[in-house]
């Protein structure tokens, strides 16, 4: 596994072009792949998310089985004569993980739930929208996904409701765009979520950070990074 870091040029269009676009990005980082990785749902894929740490650095991120060559990014939407990316050994912190282990996250992603307006109706995929639902979205995965939220002593706590976990949100994002053969446009949203966890089951965490966490992978959602809390 591979963790790949690579800061996009956004004064120049072919980068504001792919930023407004979930496909046309996912479709740039599989192009990054000789050989394309299967989309196995047992197994490692790749993903993919965007961080927008400030109004000059925005910065592509991807975790793959194999290692990306970027060179087309960086001719489209980088620093042709400059630009560079960075790619790590990820396996070198999936072995690191262990139970009782505190980390930093950032998650970026699509939290959704069913519903049915009528019995008779079908159910139908709708967005969180409120910060309340959003954060409860994440607090009923993480037993599955492997970890917990750190919660906040009483005392610290902000908003009862709130304000009980070492979790912030921040770049609620709603993109609509067309879908290739799909004349009906796809709006999304997304969320990221900042915080500090605790890892509680190793293997199942592993499996969170390789396989995705959540729906909208393929449009640069899903992806968990960790840093030393």
């Amino acid at each position: 596994m591979y963790l790949t870091r690579f800061r996009l040029n956004t004064a120049r269009v072919g980068a504001r072009k792919l930023l407004s676009s979930p496909q046309a990005l996912h479709a740039a980082v599989m192009s990054s792949f000789a050989e394309i990785p299967p989309v196995n749902e047992e197994g490692p894929r790749v993903l993919w998310r965007i961080d927008r740490n400030s109004k000059v650095e925005t910065c592509l991120y991807i975790v793959s089985p194999d290692k990306p060559e970027l060179t087309h990014l960086v001719e489209q939407a980088g620093w042709p004569e400059t630009g560079r990316w960075q790619t790590y050994d990820y396996q070198a912190l999936l072995s690191r993980l262990a139970k009782g282990n505190r980390w930093a996250f950032r998650l970026t992603a699509n939290p959704v739930h069913s519903i049915r307006r009528k019995a008779e109706e079908p159910t139908k995929l709708t967005a969180h929208v409120s910060q309340k639902h959003q954060i409860d979205w994440l607090l009923q995965r993480q037993e599955s996904a492997g970890f917990k939220v750190i919660e906040k002593p009483t005392e610290h706590q902000l908003i009862p409701g709130l304000d009980s976990h070492e979790l912030v949100i921040h770049d609620r994002h709603q993109l609509t765009f067309k879908k290739r053969g799909n004349a009906k446009p796809v709006t999304l949203l997304t969320v990221t979520f900042d915080g500090r966890l605790e890892v509680t089951d190793p293997e199942a965490f592993s499996r969170t950070l390789t396989r995705g966490l959540g729906r909208g992978k393929a449009y640069g959602c899903g992806l968990m990074t960790l840093a030393e809390a």
